[in-house]
């Protein structure tokens, strides 16, 4: 990738060590951040909470702090749900990253490695976790490399408060999602688990999960450090603080950025420079959704986007070119997420691939009279009804291009595909790299 923080949108904070000394290594990051007092105190016993530990929890909730993982979940309530189980917790770093257009988990723990640990350890000894559990894809091997020799630098310098350890599950899409995480944890398939709420805790034996992305924690430790008003006075009042986005597509300069929540979405893409004037974007990834370029203008926050029928998800935004055909590009996202699916739910077995296949006929202009229809109906009946939210992120998808792009799916519908079947959108493949 070409580029991690710009200083035209925000001042570095999650990858200020690498940007301002060029290193990542432990000498340099307490160089640049200081190190966490609050992990030289006594941890928190099982039956009750540290003083230090209550401060914590409290300027996480009054942060406003939501995960960076994609469900935008608040970090606090998840804190205190899994306290409520008095169960023994494990902390578990979910940097699995299945998203095939997501960059910033990898790219965070191979140059900010440091703050990752400390926000994991962090939350380790205010909770009185038993462990640390660091899962990243088993294809991942260069960043798995980095992370060991981090931690080795930890241990010798008598600086790792917790058992921490590295668990490489099998680098599908679906195992990132949390409970099929921690499915694989227990030694199963990896598959995930059907829970009414997010915030139900889950468990590993007698002890109970803390699952929380790689990002959310190394903006635990800052907070740690700095405080909820520092992490406010970035972003805006209902989406505060920093995040990091993965932006390709169309642009000259595709890269993992530090970017304000509230940032104009216009303003991300205009930091890759656009090869051309994008004609819509790919807000959230495979589970987000299309806008058009007249909603380019909104800011970059969950509720916007869910406005707009997108998410932010893990933090990815595709630019995409007026070379490219958005409902080819949407048939062939489509087509690898039912290839991805679990498959033990009706939602993912049959309603994706049907749904796959109605978008591909779309695609080339073949389809029959009733097929609008169908797929509205269809999508509007797999919507909440999957054993996880695998098919409810395809539906928002599909919908968002029914919704944003009428003039487009109508002249698909009527025999009048693009002249290109497939355009220049590196999707599902070509994701950049960096450096």
């Amino acid at each position: 990738m070409t580029a991690l923080v710009d200083q035209r949108v925000v001042t570095p904070r999650l990858l200020a060590c690498v940007q301002r000394t060029g290193a990542f290594d432990l000498a340099s990051h307490v160089a640049v951040h200081g190190w966490p007092k609050a992990l030289d105190l006594p941890p928190s016993r099982r039956s009750r909470l540290a003083p230090w530990a209550e401060e914590l929890l409290t300027d996480i909730e009054d942060a406003g702090l939501t995960g960076r993982g994609g469900a935008a979940f608040p970090t606090a309530r998840k804190l205190r749900a899994v306290l409520s189980t008095r169960r023994r917790p494990v902390v578990v770093v979910n940097a699995m990253e299945g998203e095939p257009a997501s960059m910033k988990d990898q790219v965070l723990l191979s140059f900010a490695p440091h703050l990752v640990i400390d926000g994991a350890e962090l939350l380790a000894a205010a909770i009185g976790a038993k462990e640390v559990l660091i899962c990243l894809p088993d294809d991942r091997i260069e960043v798995g490399s980095v992370l060991r020799a981090t931690l080795a630098e930890r241990d010798r310098a008598g600086l790792l408060r917790s058992p921490v350890h590295v668990a490489t599950p099998p680098g599908r899409y679906l195992v990132g999602e949390e409970s099929a995480l921690v499915d694989w944890i227990r030694g199963g398939p990896g598959l995930p688990v059907f829970r009414p709420s997010k915030g139900a805790p889950l468990t590993l034996g007698p002890c109970v999960a803390l699952v929380h992305n790689a990002e959310t924690l190394a903006h635990v430790a800052l907070i740690a450090r700095h405080g909820p008003e520092w992490f406010r006075s970035a972003g805006v009042p209902g989406a505060p603080g920093t995040c990091l986005v993965t932006l390709s597509g169309a642009v000259a300069r595709p890269g993992v950025y530090e970017i304000e929540m509230g940032t104009p979405v216009a303003d991300i893409i205009d930091l890759g420079d656009p090869t051309a004037t994008p004609a819509a974007a790919l807000v959230g990834g495979y589970g987000g959704g299309w806008i058009p370029s007249s909603a380019f203008k909104a800011p970059y926050t969950p509720s916007a986007m869910r406005e707009l029928g997108a998410a932010t998800g893990p933090g990815i935004l595709v630019a995409l070119g007026s070379a490219s055909c958005l409902i080819a590009e949407t048939a062939r996202i489509l087509g690898w997420l039912a290839a991805e699916r679990a498959g033990q739910c009706g939602p993912c077995t049959y309603g994706l691939p049907a749904i796959a296949e109605d978008l591909a006929q779309l695609a080339r202009g073949t389809g029959d009279r009733g097929l609008l229809r169908r797929l509205e109906r269809r999508t509007g009946q797999i919507a909440g009804r999957g054993a996880c939210r695998h098919p409810d992120g395809a539906v928002r998808l599909v919908q968002s291009v029914l919704r944003n792009f009428p003039s487009e799916v109508s002249e698909h519908a009527q025999g009048r595909p693009c002249a290109s079947a497939l355009g220049e959108t590196p999707l599902p493949l070509g994701v950049p790299h960096w450096p």
